[in-house]
C-alpha cells in the first residue's frame, strides 16, 4: 500500500514556515509519530520556505489520486485541509487535514473522495464549502474576486446544479463587472437556490444586490427580443 508522501514539496512564495518537527509536536503523540513514518526523512529538515506543495506539486499529487486539477472534490479536499491559498497545501494544512480525513496512503485518499464528493450533496456543507470558496480563490490582497476567476468557480460549483447558470454565465460576460464582492458572491448562490427558473418569484424590490437586479432584466429584455 502506498504512502502518503511529501514528495511534491516546491518552495511557497507566500508561507513564512513551519518547520516539519514543530508541526509534528502540534499533533497528538501517536498521530504525529504515525504521519512522520509516512513521509520522507529529508522533510524533517525543511524549514522557512520550503514548506508548501505548489502548482506543479498539485499536479502530480492529483494524477496521484486520479482527479483532474480542476475537479470540484480537490476544492472540497482544500476545505477539508483549510487551505488559505489556491494551488497551494502547506505542510501545516496537509499533516493536520490527513489526520482529521485519517489518510495515510494513497489507497485511504482514493476512497475518502467519494466521501468528500457527497458532501456537497448536503445543503449547508455546499454552502460552507461555496463561501470558502470565495476567500479561497481570491488574491489575498483584495477584497473582492476578480470576474474571471468568480466565473471559473461559480461553474465549478454550479454549473451543474443550477440550469440558469449558462445565462448567468452570459450576462457575466457582457456585463460591465471587473470583480465580484463577497456579499454579490453569496447572493448568487442564494438566488440559485430560491428564485424559480421564470424568475416569477423575484422580488425587484428585495434586498437582493444591484448585480442580480441587473440580471433580472437583462434577462427579460433577452426572453422578449
Amino acid at each position: 500500500m502506498e504512502k502518503l508522501s511529501w514528495s511534491y514539496i516546491e518552495p511557497s512564495p507566500f508561507h513564512s514556515g513551519v518547520c516539519y518537527r514543530k508541526v509534528l509536536s502540534m499533533l497528538p503523540k501517536e498521530k504525529g509519530k504515525h504521519l512522520a513514518a509516512t513521509l520522507p526523512t529529508a522533510v524533517c529538515g525543511l524549514k522557512g520556505t520550503e514548506d508548501a506543495v505548489g502548482p506543479e506539486g498539485m499536479e502530480k499529487f492529483c494524477e496521484d489520486i486520479g482527479v483532474e486539477p480542476e475537479n470540484v472534490v480537490m476544492l472540497v479536499l482544500a476545505w477539508k485541509l483549510d487551505a488559505q491559498n489556491m494551488g497551494y497545501f502547506t505542510l501545516q494544512e496537509w499533516l493536520k487535514g490527513m489526520t482529521s480525513l485519517q489518510c495515510d496512503t494513497t489507497e485511504k485518499l482514493r476512497t475518502t473522495l467519494d466521501y468528500l464528493r457527497s458532501l456537497l450533496n448536503d445543503t449547508t456543507n455546499f454552502k460552507l464549502i461555496y463561501r470558502y470558496a470565495f476567500d479561497f480563490a481570491r488574491e489575498k490582497d483584495q477584497r473582492s474576486l476578480d470576474i474571471n476567476t468568480a466565473k471559473c468557480m461559480l461553474g465549478l460549483l454550479l454549473g451543474k446544479i443550477w440550469p440558469l447558470f449558462p445565462v448567468f454565465h452570459q450576462f457575466l460576460e457582457q456585463s460591465k463587472y471587473k470583480v465580484i464582492n463577497k456579499d454579490q458572491w453569496c447572493n448568487v448562490l442564494e438566488f440559485s437556490r430560491t428564485i424559480s427558473l421564470d424568475l416569477s418569484n423575484y422580488d425587484e424590490d428585495g434586498a437582493w444586490p444591484v448585480l442580480l437586479d441587473e440580471f433580472v432584466e437583462w434577462y427579460k429584455d433577452k426572453q422578449m427580443s
